[in-house]
């Protein structure tokens, strides 16, 4: 059996005391086989015989997913899938080459249902305008499989069309065996909530934010976006999804702000003018995400958000880095 196979076999039952040692047998894998990663470790000097702890790793800036064909093993596999970031025509978008579309579906369905429970329970409907107009967005991909797992036979998209939403929360309302998830990129979501507020079908429903206002909306933190939808939904929290292209898991947040993630998705803080000073005992700093799902492209990501850390291993993202783009599927400032 090879490395891939085995890990893989393995990833699914990782736990919080085994995902430290899963991580640095990744991070040696790669630093082997990713070609940039390896090309980037060998820039700064580091040798893969130095790293002895998660803190050693150096993590790869997620700019090089605009610039880089990140994969490993590139010679071994053709991508089936390439996800994309979202971004205006003026930006570069991130290419995630994707050898096995299924394991990220999957993956996500696992962490989905860590957390909620099985997905036959729900109703997923989804407010994704601009991710579906630009392409290649995994989070489409994840909720298009949420909703076949579902079994819900209904469509999860609705666009623009406020109209067919209404008719589709109210019909899954007479579902009562079922809970109904409506997800959605911000501005959307506020949108829909402006237009329909007080309406009984906008009452009793689980709504997922992934951030973005996309340049249609002022940007609002998380306790404004969260109080206005409040408003229209009703005073149950406001949950939310941290995940982006570069990744392949998620975290998710129950309507505190703080988000939790499963022993596959480890989160270190850095200090931001230092990007070498990654520890997972920082209380603030620069996030840096260790996403043991991507064995085919880089586990080890530093990206341009700031976060607290809370004791029971939490965290809240607080805004972006200066002068980085506004980008991904948690956008919020």
């Amino acid at each position: 059996m090879s490395f891939r196979d085995d890990y893989l076999a393995q990833l699914p039952h990782l736990t919080a005391a085994t995902a430290p040692a899963a991580a640095l047998a990744l991070f040696r894998y790669q630093a082997e086989h990713c070609a940039p990663y390896a090309a980037y470790l060998a820039a700064l000097g580091r040798l893969p015989e130095q790293v002895q702890q998660l803190e050693d790793i150096p993590f790869l800036p997620i700019e090089f997913f605009k610039t880089h064909a990140v994969r490993t093993e590139e010679a071994t596999w053709e991508p089936r899938e390439t996800f994309l970031s979202s971004g205006t025509t003026r930006q570069q978008r991130s290419h995630h080459y994707v050898r096995d579309p299924q394991l990220y579906r999957r993956h996500a369905q696992r962490i989905f249902e860590q957390y909620y429970g099985p997905l036959s329970g729900w109703t997923v409907l989804a407010l994704l305008p601009s991710y579906l107009e630009q392409g290649g967005s995994s989070l489409v991909a994840m909720v298009e499989h949420f909703a076949r797992e579902s079994g819900q036979g209904q469509p999860a998209f609705f666009l623009h069309d406020h109209a067919a939403l209404l008719a589709a929360l109210a019909e899954a309302r007479q579902k009562p065996a079922r809970k109904v998830l409506l997800i959605g990129v911000s501005y959307a979501l506020l949108d829909f909530a402006a237009a329909h507020a007080g309406r009984p079908e906008l009452l009793g429903l689980t709504v997922l934010e992934t951030g973005g206002m996309k340049g249609r909306r002022r940007e609002m933190i998380r306790e404004e976006l969260h109080a206005e939808l409040q408003c229209a939904f009703g005073p149950a929290g406001i949950h939310s999804e941290y995940g982006m292209t570069e990744m392949l898991g998620q975290a998710y947040s129950f309507g505190d702000g703080r988000f939790h993630a499963p022993p596959q998705l480890r989160v270190l803080l850095r200090d931001p003018s230092d990007p070498f000073s990654a520890s997972e005992t920082r209380p603030a700093g620069a996030l840096n995400v260790i996403d043991l799902a991507n064995i085919d492209s880089c586990a080890f990501l530093e990206t341009k958000d700031l976060a607290r850390r809370h004791s029971d291993g939490s965290f809240e993202v607080l805004g972006r880095l200066d002068n980085s783009d506004v980008r991904g599927c948690n956008q919020m400032v």
